[in-house]
């Protein structure tokens, strides 16, 4: 009976001042390697996104809203949801309509912002970041350190500090290059539960398929 009465006091609560659309401090502009998500489940998806036609390298896997200390995720909102010509026209930066859609409904939906303006404001971080090119170059798989990712990143970005990057690994591969950024898109210092490099110094890195 205990647990039953627990349980409904938590539903009946209202949501957090942190878990409404628009309440957030900061973005992380998130970059997926898609040669190496592919490895890791792309290609176990049959996921479009890996077809050797598409060439695709450093792909935008989401603009999300954080706290200085964890972040919000499927806030409620009035916002309409993008209709599929809406996240078809993001596969070309995010490699497919279907990821534009899981990005909006889990984090777009906390920015406060409209989805047209939400992948408006998702394109412009995106361009606002030099990929390196060098690893468009690679044609064979590599394994290096993680931090020469970082490196890469901050060579091309000069404005771009360390504390402001971050680079994940997963299952051996390079994942992701995390960069922080003000609510008007300049580049910001990391909160501390972002900022966890990858320590890995053999990490797989394959080249674009």
């Amino acid at each position: 009976m205990r647990v039953i009465l627990a349980l409904l006091c938590l539903i009946a609560a209202p949501l957090r001042a942190e878990d409404r659309a628009g309440v957030f401090d900061y973005y992380v502009l998130s970059l997926s390697w898609s040669a190496n998500w592919c490895a890791i489940e792309g290609d176990a998806r049959n996921s479009t996104q890996c077809d050797a036609r598409e060439d695709f390298g450093w792909i935008l896997h989401g603009l999300w809203p954080q706290y200085e200390r964890g972040y919000p995720e499927f806030c409620p909102t009035t916002a309409r949801a993008p209709s599929r010509s809406d996240t078809a026209a993001m596969a070309d930066i995010m490699g497919t309509s279907g990821l534009a859609w899981h990005q909006w409904r889990k984090h777009g939906v906390c920015t406060g912002l409209s989805s047209d303006d939400y992948y408006a404001l998702s394109r412009e971080a995106y361009a606002q970041v030099v990929r390196p090119s060098v690893f468009r170059r690679l044609e064979n798989t590599v394994t290096l350190p993680a931090s020469v990712v970082e490196e890469a990143f901050l060579q091309d970005n000069p404005d771009l500090r360390a504390d402001q990057i971050t680079i994940t690994c997963k299952a051996g591969y390079i994942q992701e290059a995390r960069i922080c950024m003000t609510r008007d898109l300049q580049f910001r210092t990391c909160g501390a539960d972002v900022i966890r490099d990858c320590a890995m110094r053999d990490a797989r890195f394959d080249p674009i398929r």
